[in-house]
């Protein structure tokens, strides 16, 4: 294998991190790189986010993906605040798919959250801005847009420009810069009278360093943040001129069909396409090695003709595997092996030993689909040494780089032209999306753009999937219901370290992992480990609270006296729902609360038996704590998202296997949470002021067990397996709500 310049540098960094230091210090600034390299006519970067025309205009390039979580006005707020600059003149712009506007400040955030070493940090902080270019790092997902990108590159953009525009206007005026001020895109001398136009001092400012250590303002001194913006993306959107993936169209333009193995990991064996390419509008039919596709002048017409042609997959040792073969390896692993340290504290073992109770429950979720709403699409436009790419993703950069490496191509002669997305959840996340090999592939074949189209039953059953876990559980009690320990055994893989960990104060502890790898390939999906974690954590310590007696509510708040930001979200969910008051009859409250992506949530569910004997969740209340919010409208919406996302998945959500291969075809087979069914919806922002918190994800672990908890005192029922769907309730028997 060839390795290439980005992954000897990357390597050398993982081994020593020398290289990449001294390769690290011999690149221009991004500032410096941004005016050499992208300028045009008259306007100049004064930052490499912060672009200031003549006319005075200030345009912000955001370095994420708008897939309806209104960042790209969320992170503009944050630069145009920090700049003074006059909203009304700021344009927004999606940075493009080059190394200049890598993710940098994802790699030091996610270093920290990940436990990263102290005496390593100093290397991460040196080469993080390498780093992200060399491993083609442009990303949107984990919840890491504003409290990683935003804090640390656009409000320190903003804060440096407007510094560097200031020192322009006092060297002009012959004035320190601590005479001058800013408002509304003008520097002023307040004692002279005079000012001068962003646009003016522009040229100026380009020529300049910006500070690394710019000062950012105090809440109080805020003109944008925290105040309600309407997003930037909802006019195009409503008016229907917001360009997705999928609507790129050339006259000329060719459409791929294909066929993947339907049980993972297998290969082509034989085609027969002779039917195929009789049929109108057909170009060709091509082999790959896992799947057949074919070419045609129409979607419909490749998505048709597939049908006709014969394709026979090699055998293989999983073609009568099933969900429940899965749980029954998942059963095994967990009952015969200790697993590996997740968390250990006290002496769980001696704790049971000596325990007057022990209260066990087992827990498990299924595979779960991504299910986006627009279509996982590809197109590829191949012209000899040069190639363009058209396809909705969370990670620009990468896909240009994986086009690059598919087609032998360089990466600076592949061009990415920027869509809206319509939906991701980690789907289309580089790792997530497996046909962007196909599409470059098959584009090499022709000379026209071809656009390779998964169908939604290809998608439903051609995803990377949010993993099966099964997780066991004991806590133990003394005499007087006192819970002496927690134990926990669950199956991996882990891909967010910490998400099984509780926050309560229970002296022993034994929290570890098993194996749990299956043929299924498996991915990141919205809000990841934690939304299985937390309905398996939070429904077991509603168990332990109604074993020993006590109110779920007052329970956790018992146990959190060392965490008063989690009991504060508690006490306003808690208030905010009428937690303790009276109901109408029949109906109940469930309570859940947890930490991720930076941020705290806790939901209460208002949950009611139906005629039919199925759920009805009423109400959702959601009090969460992500520091404090930017653009609260927005935030609002993210929380909302969540909930119904995470509602959807805990109601209905099942991807199940059935030889080999995914059951579930289509949105019949695989429902979700609709206006009819959706619940009302009640946020509240606890602003504590702490470090900046994530929105798109940390709403959607709580909901799970919040309705679960609920249904269990309105029938007795302990659902200790999702989706609910599956559970009759028919002969439910409600208890007293404690």
């Amino acid at each position: 294998m060839k390795i290439n310049r980005r992954k000897f540098l990357l390597s050398s960094a993982i081994v020593g991190g020398g290289v990449l230091i001294a390769y690290s210090a011999t690149r221009p600034s991004k500032h410096r790189q941004a005016n050499d390299e992208l300028v045009e006519g008259t306007e100049r970067y004064v930052t490499s986010y912060l672009r200031i025309d003549p006319n005075n205009e200030v345009t912000v390039y955001v370095p994420h993906s708008e897939m309806g979580q209104g960042i790209h006005t969320s992170l503009s707020m944050m630069a145009a605040d920090e700049l003074d600059a006059d909203w009304e003149l700021v344009n927004i712009e999606q940075a493009p798919a080059i190394d200049l506007f890598a993710n940098s400040d994802m790699i030091t955030g996610f270093a920290g959250e990940f436990g990263v070493p102290d005496f390593l940090m100093g290397l991460v902080a040196v080469s993080a801005t390498t780093i992200a270019q060399i491993g083609n790092l442009q990303t949107t997902g984990g919840s890491a847009s504003i409290r990683y990108t935003g804090e640390a590159a656009m409000r320190t953009s903003g804060a440096a420009a407007r510094e560097m525009l200031i020192e322009c206007a006092a060297r002009h005026w012959g004035v320190p810069a601590t005479e001058c001020t800013t408002a509304l895109s003008h520097v002023h001398h307040n004692a002279s009278g005079r000012s001068f136009a962003y646009g003016d001092l522009a040229n100026d400012a380009a020529l300049l360093e910006p500070p690394e250590n710019p000062v950012l303002k105090t809440p109080d001194q805020f003109t944008l943040m925290g105040k309600p913006m309407s997003r930037n993306d909802i006019p195009f959107k409503v008016d229907g001129s917001a360009q997705y993936g999928l609507d790129y169209h050339t006259e000329d333009m060719l459409y791929a069909a294909i066929k993947l193995a339907p049980v993972f990991g297998t290969k082509v064996v034989s085609v027969d396409g002779r039917e195929a390419l009789v049929r109108r509008g057909v170009k060709r039919v091509i082999e790959l090695e896992d799947s057949v596709a074919v070419v045609a002048d129409s979607y419909w017409r490749a998505k048709e003709a597939l049908k006709l042609v014969k394709v026979e997959f090699e055998p293989s040792e999983n073609d009568n595997v099933s969900s429940a073969d899965i749980f029954a390896g998942f059963d095994a692993s967990l009952a015969d092996n200790n697993g590996s340290k997740d968390f250990e504290q006290g002496d769980a073992e001696a704790s049971f030993e000596a325990a007057d109770d022990v209260i066990e429950g087992n827990y498990r979720v299924p595979y779960l689909a991504h299910a986006p709403m627009e279509p996982m699409n590809c197109t590829v436009h191949i012209q000899g040494d040069k190639a363009d790419l058209w396809t909705s993703t969370q990670d620009p950069l990468s896909m240009r780089g994986r086009v690059a490496s598919i087609a032998g191509l360089s990466e600076e002669d592949v061009t990415y032209h920027f869509s809206y997305l319509g939906g991701g959840f980690g789907r289309r996340l580089p790792f997530n999306w497996n046909v962007i090999d196909h599409a470059t592939l098959i584009a090499k074949e022709f000379d026209v753009p071809v656009k390779t189209v998964l169908s939604r039953e290809d998608d439903m059953q051609q995803d990377y999937y949010r993993p099966a876990v099964g997780s066991n559980f004991k806590a133990a009690f003394d005499a007087s219901g006192n819970v002496l320990a927690w134990h926990n055994r669950y199956t991996g893989p882990v891909q967010t370290p910490g998400a099984a960990h509780i926050p309560y104060a229970i002296e022993n502890q034994s929290i570890r992992t098993v194996d749990g790898d299956t043929h299924v390939p498996i991915a990141a999906w919205r809000s990841v480990d934690h939304s299985q974690q937390t309905f398996f954590t939070e429904s077991f310590v509603d168990e332990v609270a109604h074993r020993s007696g006590k109110n779920p509510y007052q329970f956790r708040m018992d146990l959190l006296q060392a965490h008063p930001r989690h009991r504060k979200v508690l006490e306003v969910a808690a208030e905010a729902a009428g937690y303790g008051r009276n109901l109408p009859e029949g109906h109940a409250l469930g309570i859940a609360v947890a930490e991720s992506f930076g941020s705290i949530a806790a939901e209460i569910a208002e949950v009611s038996i139906g005629a039919d004997n199925k759920p009805i969740v009423h109400k959702v209340t959601c009090a969460i704590d992500c520091g404090w919010t930017v653009n609260p409208d927005a935030a609002a919406a993210q929380v909302e998202s969540g909930i119904i996302f995470g509602l959807t998945a805990s109601m209905y959500g099942e991807i199940t296997i059935e030889n080999g291969r995914v059951a579930q075809n289509n949105f019949p087979d695989y429902e979700m949470v609709r206006l009819a069914t959706s619940p009302d919806i009640e946020v509240h922002f606890v602003e504590s002021g702490e470090k900046l918190g994530g929105l798109g994800e940390p709403a959607t672990p709580p909901i799970a067990a919040a309705v679960s908890n609920a249904i269990y005192i309105l029938t007795g029922q302990r659902i200790r397996e999702l989706p609910i769907k599956n559970h009759d309730f028919s002969e439910g028997t409600p208890i007293a709500q404690v």
